[in-house]
């Protein structure tokens, strides 16, 4: 919501349990996305071994990065189906969809045969499961953030999108440590051959519970009266093609906004135990140390979004993105160093930062736009920068340490973006993101 939509966006009160309820839902949602995409990042040297050829392990684990990119380079086209979906027929009727979808996408995986079993259809049947993945996912957070702010109220905001936020470290913290438990108790030699899969199909009773729990929570009052006023106003909705051509300029900042986080978030889903196993870590230890940034994920996140409602947004996405700046290089020489303690301390941190400047930057990716056309542009911002920035991480990633044999390459790749960032933070930050701290401030 910005300065072009005043209207109330939430009734006057709302119960408690009620306000919980949505929230759980909206973040459970969240949870489950993350799950199924950090489990893909966090299994994917193995999956590299089950799907494709044997002979060349870098050509293999570039596929399966491809298969990253190939499920994030559709979801643009899926957010402009699924985006004015929400925005015609209603958020909760969406989230309901990506859901489903998502976990149909995982489960998949969990029961495809390997390529030794059925050859090149092992790895063209996987990647229609990242489809299946991606197009859930398209609007999944953004929608899912959407329905947090439209049933509340106040000068919360940030401290909400920090929630959102700190639900999306939920998601590969029980990949993580779900994987980690499996390999730690199973044989190596099970593991390869089967045990693997527990972790996919485990996304089916998840996708379960969030489904049965969105199932009992009510549509957004803002849509509601949104589309209580087309019908009687006879209104043919447009939000796809409202959103491209007035608030195309919003967008781009929200994309910038959020460039050096898009990177710095897939590093941390996708690299990271990949990066720690190419530089000699055990498997079982590289694991860990991914399940170390998960778990302290939630605490910079809420507290981020606790700080811009408070101070202003441009002051955590300044310290955190220059934070990046000066550490982002330094992060990858100490998972390159051969110190367990050095690298497990330089992701953690690295992930601490990530996720301080998330919830200013969650509520710009939705809250800049009016709620007839903001699920449709929120995912298409958001799916952009995703799938340009985000989803091209670990590929790039791969590629510049084969290239130069190290990972301060990609350090300094991610250091120019959040340079990026930090301009758009200073001399072009999106109104919406601290509207109802300067709402607040004017009436006290």
């Amino acid at each position: 919501m910005t300065d072009h939509d005043t209207r109330a966006s939430a009734p006057a009160s709302t119960d408690l349990r009620s306000r919980r309820k949505v929230i759980m839902s909206a973040m459970l949602g969240n949870v489950v996305e993350y799950y199924d995409f950090g489990l893909y990042g966090t299994l994917a040297v193995i999956i590299s071994r089950q799907f494709f050829p044997e002979g060349n392990a870098t050509a293999a684990l570039l596929s399966t990065y491809a298969g990253v990119v190939l499920s994030y380079a559709l979801r643009p086209l899926a957010a402009i189906v699924l985006g004015p979906l929400a925005d015609i027929k209603g958020r909760r009727f969406v989230l309901l969809l990506t859901i489903a979808v998502m976990s149909v996408g995982t489960a998949g995986i969990g029961l495809l045969p390997t390529y030794a079993a059925i050859g090149i259809a092992a790895p063209m049947i996987l990647l229609f499961c990242r489809v299946l993945q991606g197009i859930g996912a398209s609007v999944e957070y953004t929608t899912a953030a959407n329905f947090i702010f439209e049933h509340e109220r106040g000068n919360r905001r940030n401290y909400l999108a920090g929630l959102s936020v700190a639900s999306t470290s939920v998601g590969p913290l029980l990949a993580t440590l779900v994987s980690y438990l499996v390999i730690s108790v199973m044989p190596a030699q099970a593991f390869n051959d089967w045990g693997w899969r527990i972790p996919f199909l485990l996304s089916i009773p998840m996708a379960l519970v969030g489904i049965y729990i969105r199932r009992h929570v009510e549509e957004t009052p803002q849509f509601k009266e949104m589309a209580e006023l087309a019908e009687q106003n006879k209104v043919k909705q447009t939000p796809f093609r409202t959103a491209v051509r007035e608030h195309w300029g919003a967008m781009l900042r929200a994309i910038g906004l959020g460039a050096g986080q898009r990177v710095g978030s897939f590093v941390i889903q996708a690299y990271f135990v990949t990066a720690m196993v190419k530089a000699g870590f055990a498997e079982n230890n590289a694991l860990l140390a991914s399940l170390l940034t998960y778990a302290i994920g939630p605490i910079p996140a809420i507290w981020g979004g606790k700080l811009a409602d408070k101070h202003g947004a441009r002051i955590p996405l300044v310290v955190g993105y220059g934070l990046f700046v000066v550490l982002t290089v330094p992060t990858f020489l100490a998972i390159g160093s051969g110190s367990l303690w050095l690298a497990v301390v330089a992701v953690v941190a690295f992930t601490f930062i990530n996720n301080f400047v998330g919830a200013p930057l969650t509520t710009a990716y939705v809250m800049s736009f009016p709620a007839e056309v903001r699920a449709s542009a929120s995912a298409l911002n958001y799916n952009i920068g995703t799938t340009a920035l985000g989803s091209t991480a670990g590929l790039i990633a791969v590629w510049l340490f084969d290239l130069t044999g190290t990972n301060a390459a990609f350090g300094w790749y991610m250091t120019a973006i959040c340079a990026v960032s930090i301009l758009v933070a200073l001399f072009a930050m999106p109104a919406a993101v601290d509207e109802q701290r300067r709402k607040s401030m004017a009436e006290a």
